[in-house]
């Protein structure tokens, strides 16, 4: 039996492929982009990116209807946007397994909020699995697989950044162990899978039925488990937490639990009978913590782990270890914090959304934002972010502030991604086209989804393995939509971008600005660049305006206010922009 060392989101596309998953889908979003990026590359499924989440959950309970085992991975705000399948299929149940992966993001590594999705669970009653290895990744996914056919229900499994990423040793065991025992094919059974009023009240009592059910399972589920330490301190823990707690009270007992919804009651009451101190120790929301209050078991969590924010060893140790309660260093504890200097993203060099978001900086544009690379624009010296909320919120706050607000009160425009537009902006600039409110919405096109690591979506051309297939044609599209005034304008092109610019803010109208360039990151980029540039110390003024632009490869010497710019040639990628802003002709472009 082979072991190999793999991060959670390769061990879960493992588990899924063990399971013999017969499709897999998705949206790219930090941490659960690798789960559908290695299933693609392995191969042995069909392994697909959706334009949403909602589609993706959507899509993979068809396949499950059909009989065939599915798989949707999500990152945790990506349940947000398909609550609304996810909840009713909790009603309808399922032919093949059908499992939705919640990746959550504690620390907002890269997240607009750190919502707990357990709390989903409960909400939306559906069983949910949380491993705290990479090798319980891949043995929680096969297995959910196997308890969603026998209770007939969907399965969440959480994980969270940590677990995602972080690397382990795995067994991966001996090829395909698992198949579904449903008989693929159609069934036609309304009383299970339409959802009119008539039907979905009978089906709300059988997910009761088979809650309850659930219920008993966990108290014997194996992923459920006590290990016993000593008398003094119990502490029930699950997920990643559950490494915590290992290192840092090594005397303590522990109620690890795998199965979070629903929880083993009885498995709860008889651990915490054992002890004087019972601790809750867990990420974010006091999830498990409540549910052991509701059984009326005194414990301690949230008022000494905190609710927000990532917690890691040292948290636990300082919030739970004897030697750390009494002011003391706990073994491993350093006496103080270790100062890291503050990194904050910036795009990168030659970016193509520099030049559009300088421009809007320029003319005092109130710009509502949206999710991606472009959301750093919210940084000096671009400073051209004034919103951003979630995906597709861009197009339609701008749409509204549009139509409240009189035109004394300034210029305002949206701005979207390509990608972000096809998850959710279409039906924003729909509404804005369907209602005539005059806005302008910039559709910032550079040919990927860049920030999740340059996935493919429907405007790129490719799919999910790279094969060539239809792309997008976004002046069909847009006029599909209802929009008449459409403008394709080059992202490197900063006199043609304030020209369109101020034609379609000024228009009656609502319309539309395409903003093309590819992302310099892309190995097969569509546009050449330039040769580097540079600045000639002579001639350079020292008016600032090619800092403005915020590109890293443009700085002061040694940082210092006395120095002229200079540019690093080994960074510039010959984008052109700060040749375009500097008007006194001291950036040349080298031969």
């Amino acid at each position: 039996m082979s072991r190999i060392v793999l991060s959670g989101n390769e061990a879960i596309a493992r588990g899924a492929l063990q399971a013999g998953v017969s499709l897999a889908t998705g949206y790219p979003g930090t941490p659960s982009t690798e789960i559908i990026e290695n299933m693609a590359r392995m191969g042995g499924t069909r392994a697909i990116w959706s334009p949403n989440e909602k589609i993706a959950v959507e899509l993979a309970s068809g396949v499950s209807f059909a009989g065939h085992r599915a798989l949707a991975a999500m990152k945790h705000v990506g349940v947000n946007v398909a609550a609304d399948p996810i909840f009713t299929l909790a009603y309808t149940g399922v032919r093949g397994g059908l499992v939705i992966i919640t990746a959550d993001d504690p620390e907002l590594h890269s997240s607009q909020n750190e919502q707990d999705n357990r709390r989903y669970a409960s909400f939306a009653r559906i069983p949910m699995l949380e491993p705290s290895d990479s090798q319980e990744s891949l043995d929680f996914t096969r297995e959910a697989f196997t308890l969603s056919e026998r209770f007939d229900i969907p399965f969440f499994v959480r994980t969270t950044t940590r677990i995602s990423h972080g690397k382990s040793l795995v067994e991966l065991g001996e090829g395909p162990v698992g198949k579904s025992p449903v008989e693929p094919g159609l069934v036609k059974d309304p009383s299970k899978y339409v959802m009119v009023p008539s039907n979905a009240r009978v089906k709300h009592r059988e997910l009761e039925d088979r809650i309850a059910l659930l219920a008993e399972y966990a108290e014997s589920c194996p992923f459920n488990h006590v290990e016993m330490n000593g008398k003094k301190m119990g502490v029930i823990t699950s997920g990643v937490s559950y490494n915590y707690v290992k290192e840092a009270l090594p005397d303590a007992s522990i109620l690890k639990l795998g199965l979070v919804f629903p929880l083993p009651t009885d498995l709860i009451r008889d651990f915490a009978s054992r002890f004087d101190r019972l601790e809750n120790v867990e990420e974010l929301e006091p999830y498990l913590e409540e549910w052991v209050r509701i059984l009326g078991i005194p414990c301690e969590g949230k008022s000494l782990i905190p609710r927000f924010g990532e917690i890691d060893t040292g948290t636990v140790r300082r919030a739970l270890a004897p030697s750390a309660r009494e002011g003391q260093a706990g073994v491993g504890e350093g006496t103080g914090e270790v100062q890291i200097p503050d990194r904050p993203p910036v795009m990168c060099v030659g970016c193509p959304h520099r030049g559009v978001f300088h421009v809007l900086n320029r003319k005092k544009t109130f710009v509502a934002g949206d999710i991606g690379c472009y959301t750093l624009a919210v940084s000096e010296p671009l400073s051209a972010i004034h919103t951003t909320v979630c995906m597709g919120a861009g197009v339609s706050q701008a749409v509204g502030i549009e139509a409240v607000l009189p035109e004394e009160h300034g210029k305002v425009v949206g701005v979207i991604g390509d990608s972000t537009f096809l998850h959710s902006g279409m039906g924003g600039v729909l509404n804005m086209a369907y209602n005539e409110i005059p806005a302008t919405i910039l559709i910032l096109d550079n040919y990927t989804t860049a920030m999740t690591g340059r996935q493919d979506h429907p405007g790129s051309g490719f799919d999910a393995g790279g094969n060539r297939t239809r792309q997008v044609d976004w002046e069909t599209l847009l006029k599909g939509l209802g929009v008449e005034h459409v403008r394709l304008v080059d992202a490197y092109d900063l006199a043609m971008i304030r020209k369109v610019l101020d034609e379609e803010i000024n228009r009656d109208a609502p319309s539309v600005i395409v903003v093309q360039g590819a992302c310099m990151l892309l190995r097969n980029r569509p546009v050449k660049m330039e040769k580097p540039h540079f600045i000639v110390e002579e001639e350079c003024t020292d008016c600032g305006m090619c800092l403005r632009i915020g590109c890293p490869a443009i700085f002061r010497k040694d940082a210092s206010p006395d120095e002229k710019p200079v540019i690093d040639r080994d960074q510039c990628t010959g984008c052109d922009l700060c040749f375009q802003v500097c008007a006194f002709d001291a950036i040349k472009r080298e031969e």
